[in-house]
C-alpha cells in the first residue's frame, strides 16, 4: 500500500461509519427509536466527527508524518465505531434481536469515553508532537490504560442495556461477587485516573505555554480557545450520570463534546498550518466579550420578564415586549463597557496602547501636540522605543520620515507593517519583530492612529514640496547669476575689447592724417569720445550684473555702497572666518542696495545704519534708517524683489516700519557655518 494513501484510507473509516449508522437508525422501529434524535441531528453528528479527520488530512498534506495530524485522524474512529454499533443495536432491537442488540448497545456505549482521549492526547503533545518529558509520557499512558479499564468495566458492569425506551438484559454482565467488588474498585479508580489525566493534560498545556515563546505560544493560545468547550461537556456528562440517564441531557452532552471537538479541530488546523495564526488574541477577546454580554443580557431579559410579569400579570405580552426593548437598548452600552473591562483585564497592552493613542489625539485637537509627534506616541503605545514611522508620498514619491526627509525601508531585521486609511497605504511602521506576536494590539493601535498619521503625512508632503520649490528657486537664482557672469565676461572679453581696439585704430588714423586732412581731427576726436562713452556704459552694465567689488568680499562692496550713497551710511560688517557663497553675497548686496535706495528716495532719511553678521550658520543683514517709515513689503516692487531673492536661498525678510519711526529691513539667509 502506498504510504501516501494510508491517511486517506484511515480517514474514510469515520464518514463510512457515520453514514452506515444513519442508514441503520432509519430502519429502526419504535420503541427502540424513542428518545433518539432525528436523521438530520445524526447527520450533524457525522459531520462533527468528520471535521477532525478533514483537518488532519490538511495537516498531513502540508506536514506528512506530523503526530498531531495522526492523532486527529485516528482519534474520532472509536467514536464513529460506537455510533455505528449503537445504530445497529437500534435496528436489531426492532427485529426481535434483543440479545444481539443489547451487546451492540453496550459495546457502543462503552466506547463513548474515547471522545475525551484524542483531545487529551493532543493536550499532552501539542504542538511539537512530543510530551514535555518522560514523566508526562507516563501520565499519558496511564490515562489511556485507565480508559481501557473503564471501557471493559462498562461492558460487564451494567445489568441492562439502554436502547431507546427498551432495557434488555446485558449478556456480558458478570454477577460473581468477587468480580463485582473488583469491578467496582477498578472502575472508579480508572475513572479517577482518567479525570486526573484530563487535569494533567490541562497542566501540561499551562506549563508548555509558560515555557513557549513566539509562534509556539500563539499555537497554544489557539489550542486553549478550541478546547474551552470540553470542560463544559465534562460537567454535563457528570450531571447526566448522577441525575438522569438518557433523554435530552445525554444528547446535550454529545452535542457539546462534538462541538468542542469541532472547535478544537479548527483551532489545531489554524495553529499547525499557521493560516490566521496571529488572529487568536482578537478571537479570544471577542469570545469573552460576547459570552459575557450574552450572559448579562439574558439575565436582564429574565429579570425584566419576571418583574413586568408580576406587575402586569403572568403570561402578559407586555413582559416580553419590555424585556426585548430593554435588551435592545442596553446592547451597545453593555457591549462597550464589557469590551473596556475585558481589554483592561485580559488585553492590558491593547487597552494601554489605545488609551495612549486617544490621549495623543485629544492633545492634537487641543493644539498641545504636533502631528509629527505621532511616531513617539506609537513607540510608547506599543512599548517599542525603536519604532520608526515612514510616511508614504503619493505618485511614486517613496517614503519620508516625520520630518519630511527621504528614507528607505530598513533591512536590519526589523518587521514592517503597513498603515492604511480607507484602503490606501499612508505609511509604514518599522518595529521590533516581537510585536507580531501581539497582532491584535498592533493592528488596533495602527487603526486608531491612522488619522494622526495621515495628518503627519500631509505635513511631510508639504515640507517636501516646499523644499523642492526652494531648491528650484535657488537653482533659478544660481542660473541667473551664472548667466550674468557669462554676459559680464562676454562684454569684457568681446564687445569692450573690440571697442577699445576701435578707439586705438581711430587714434592711429588721426595721427597718420596728412596736413590737408586735418579738418577731420575734430570728427575723429568725437568718434573716439563716443567709443569711450560706450566702453564706460558697458562697464556700468557689467558692474550691474555682478558688482566687481564683491570680488574683494561683501565688506568691501558695502563700503563702496556707503561712499556712493546720497545720505550718510554707517557700515558694520563681521563675517567671521571663511568666505560666503557667491549667491549669498549677491543677495545680501542687492538687499542693502534696495534698502539704501528706498531710504534716500522714499523715506527722506538723514542717516542709515547697515550691519551684516554671520551667526549660527546664517547671515543676518540689517538696514535701519531714521526716515518717515510706513514701508510695506507688498507696496513696492523693490521689497518684493528682495523677498523673492532671499526666499530663493531659504531665507526670510522682515520689515518693521511704523509711520514716523523709521524703517528696519532685516534678512536672514542660511549660509552654512
Amino acid at each position: 500500500m502506498p504510504r501516501r494513501l494510508l491517511p486517506w484510507i484511515v480517514a474514510a473509516l469515520v464518514p463510512v461509519c457515520c453514514l452506515a449508522g444513519i442508514a441503520l437508525v432509519s430502519t429502526a422501529e419504535a420503541p427502540a427509536r424513542a428518545g433518539e434524535p432525528d436523521s438530520w441531528a445524526l447527520l450533524l453528528i457525522g459531520v462533527a466527527l468528520s471535521v477532525p479527520v478533514a483537518t488532519a488530512l490538511v495537516i498531513l498534506r502540508e506536514r506528512p508524518g506530523n503526530r498531531v495530524g495522526w492523532i486527529m485522524l485516528v482519534g474520532p474512529a472509536p467514536t464513529a465505531i460506537a455510533f455505528v454499533l449503537e445504530s445497529a443495536s437500534l435496528a436489531a432491537a426492532g427485529r426481535d434481536g434483543s440479545a444481539a442488540a443489547a451487546v451492540l448497545a453496550t459495546l457502543g456505549m462503552s466506547l463513548w469515553p474515547t471522545l475525551y482521549l484524542w483531545p487529551t492526547a493532543l493536550a499532552f503533545v501539542f504542538p511539537t508532537g512530543r510530551p514535555l518529558s518522560a514523566r508526562w509520557r507516563a501520565v499519558l499512558a496511564a490515562t489511556f490504560a485507565a480508559a481501557a479499564v473503564v471501557t471493559v468495566g462498562m461492558n460487564i458492569g451494567d445489568r441492562v442495556a439502554y436502547i431507546g425506551d427498551l432495557t434488555p438484559a446485558n449478556p456480558m454482565y458478570v454477577e460473581a461477587d468477587g468480580v463485582r467488588r473488583a469491578y467496582f474498585v477498578l472502575f472508579w479508580v480508572a475513572w479517577a485516573i482518567m479525570l486526573g489525566g484530563l487535569i494533567a493534560a490541562l497542566v501540561s498545556v499551562v506549563v508548555r505555554y509558560r515555557r513557549a515563546r513566539g509562534v509556539e505560544r500563539l499555537q497554544l493560545k489557539w489550542f486553549a480557545w478550541g478546547a474551552a468547550l470540553i470542560p463544559l461537556a465534562l460537567m454535563l456528562c457528570g450531571l447526566s450520570a448522577l441525575v438522569v440517564r438518557g433523554g435530552v441531557l445525554d444528547w446535550m452532552v454529545v452535542a457539546t463534546v462534538l462541538g468542542g471537538g469541532t472547535a478544537l479541530s479548527a483551532a489545531v488546523g489554524v495553529a499547525i498550518t499557521r493560516h490566521g495564526l496571529y488572529e487568536i488574541d482578537r478571537l479570544v477577546n471577542r469570545t469573552v466579550v460576547y459570552t459575557l454580554v450574552t450572559a448579562l443580557l439574558a439575565g436582564g431579559f429574565a429579570l425584566v420578564t419576571v418583574a413586568v410579569g408580576v406587575l402586569a400579570g403572568r403570561g402578559s405580552a407586555w413582559a416580553t415586549a419590555a424585556a426585548t426593548l430593554t435588551v435592545a437598548v442596553a446592547f451597545r452600552p453593555v457591549r462597550a463597557r464589557t469590551q473596556s473591562l475585558v481589554d483592561r483585564r485580559i488585553a492590558r497592552d491593547r487597552y494601554e496602547g489605545l488609551r495612549r493613542v486617544r490621549a495623543f489625539e485629544d492633545a492634537l485637537r487641543r493644539g498641545d501636540a504636533e502631528p509629527e509627534a505621532i511616531q513617539q506616541a506609537l513607540a510608547e503605545a506599543l512599548a517599542d522605543p525603536g519604532a520608526e514611522l515612514l510616511l508614504h508620498l503619493p505618485e511614486g514619491g517613496g517614503h519620508v520620515d516625520v520630518q519630511g526627509r527621504p528614507r528607505e525601508t530598513p533591512s536590519d531585521g526589523r518587521a514592517v507593517t503597513p498603515v492604511r486609511l480607507r484602503g490606501e497605504e499612508v505609511g509604514r511602521l518599522v518595529h521590533h519583530p516581537r510585536l507580531r506576536e501581539r497582532p491584535d494590539t498592533l493592528r488596533s493601535v495602527l487603526v486608531a492612529a491612522a488619522l494622526p498619521i495621515e495628518l503627519a503625512r500631509l505635513r511631510a508632503e508639504v515640507r517636501v514640496h516646499l523644499a523642492e520649490v526652494e531648491a528650484s528657486r535657488a537653482r533659478i537664482v544660481r542660473a541667473g547669476d551664472e548667466e550674468r557672469r557669462r554676459l559680464e565676461r562676454d562684454l569684457h572679453d568681446g564687445a569692450q575689447q573690440r571697442l577699445v581696439g576701435l578707439g586705438l585704430a581711430l587714434r592711429r588714423i588721426q595721427r597718420s592724417l596728412p596736413a590737408e586732412a586735418r579738418v577731420l581731427v575734430p570728427a575723429l576726436d568725437q568718434a573716439v569720445g563716443e567709443v569711450g562713452h560706450a566702453i564706460t556704459d558697458l562697464r556700468s552694465i557689467a558692474a550691474g550684473l555682478r558688482p566687481a567689488r564683491l570680488d574683494d568680499g561683501l565688506a568691501a562692496a558695502l563700503d563702496d555702497l556707503a561712499r556712493a550713497a546720497p545720505v550718510p551710511v554707517e557700515v558694520d560688517v563681521d563675517m567671521g572666518e571663511g568666505d560666503l557663497a557667491p549667491p549669498v553675497e549677491v543677495a545680501a548686496y542687492y538687499t542693502v542696495c534696495e534698502a539704501l535706495t528706498n531710504a534716500a528716495k522714499h523715506a527722506r532719511a538723514s542717516r542709515v545704519d547697515v550691519s551684516a553678521r554671520r551667526r549660527d550658520g546664517a547671515l543676518l543683514v540689517r538696514v535701519r534708517d531714521d526716515g518717515v517709515g510706513g514701508a510695506r513689503p507688498g507696496a513696492g516692487s523693490g521689497l518684493t524683489g528682495i523677498a523673492d531673492r532671499v526666499g530663493a536661498h531659504g531665507g526670510r525678510l522682515r520689515v518693521d516700519s511704523l509711520p514716523g519711526a523709521g524703517t528696519l529691513v532685516e534678512v536672514v539667509i542660511p549660509c552654512g557655518s
